[in-house]
């Protein structure tokens, strides 16, 4: 469904991501872990054309790597970003309707009201009084909003209490029920690796690894490194 071919992101002389290659077969959550600085936000923003890149990014057969990121998420493919970054001065029902700029299915924001309750009770209440766990799910929502066939999520367990973080990623499971793949990056390993079907690890700014999620939650380089062991 989805592949990054020999990705390469360059600010000034500093390489933050060095050809890096990766796939995505529909229905799956792939997640990307690494350490911080390891090049994983620049990988999302390479693959969005937030940033000058080199390389090959393919979505259902075609080659999309020169397209702007606006047409990009036409073709499907929506980011969560790090940060949550919502529009704090609009409501939570204005920020939805944003992430719906280019889907006008009115049904669609009753859905993401469903999938995130906590939401629709505060719907006409601006975004950025919401507390961090909130924003993520307006986050979440506004990007569900442009009907994504890939989502791509960046963090979205940063800053967020663990009560919330499991919450969350309920909420990605129940994605994945409903057929939507997803590309997530995560600091917590861990969690990440249970959820996911497929892995890759980044290190200085290169894949160094890449296997089934089950089988990276039983390597011994992976429990050292990232899994407090």
């Amino acid at each position: 469904m989805f592949k990054v071919k020999n990705l390469q992101v360059k600010y000034g002389v500093i390489e933050a991501v060095r050809g890096v290659n990766l796939e995505i077969k529909k229905g799956e959550i792939v997640t990307l872990i690494g350490s911080n600085g390891a090049g994983k936000t620049s990988t999302l923003n390479g693959i969005m054309n937030l940033v000058k890149k080199d390389g090959i990014v393919e979505f259902l057969g075609e080659d999309i790597s020169k397209l702007s990121t606006q047409k990009i998420v036409k073709k499907g493919i929506s980011l969560v970003p790090e940060g949550r970054k919502v529009f704090v001065n609009l409501s939570v029902d204005e920020n939805l309707e944003m992430g719906g700029f280019y889907n006008k299915d009115e049904g669609l924001k009753d859905d993401i009201y469903n999938l995130f309750p906590r939401l629709k009770d505060k719907k006409t209440q601006l975004a950025g009084t919401l507390s961090g766990g909130e924003q993520q799910m307006l986050a979440i929502g506004r990007a569900l909003m442009s009907k994504p066939k890939l989502l791509i999520l960046d963090e979205p367990s940063l800053g967020l209490a663990p009560k919330i973080v499991l919450d969350m990623f309920r909420v990605i499971e129940r994605l994945k029920d409903e057929g939507i793949t997803t590309l997530l990056v995560e600091q917590n390993a861990y969690i990440a690796l249970k959820i996911s079907d497929f892995a890759y690890v980044i290190e200085n700014a290169q894949i160094v690894l890449s296997d089934k999620s089950s089988n990276l939650l039983k390597s011994n380089d992976i429990i050292t490194k990232y899994l407090g062991g």
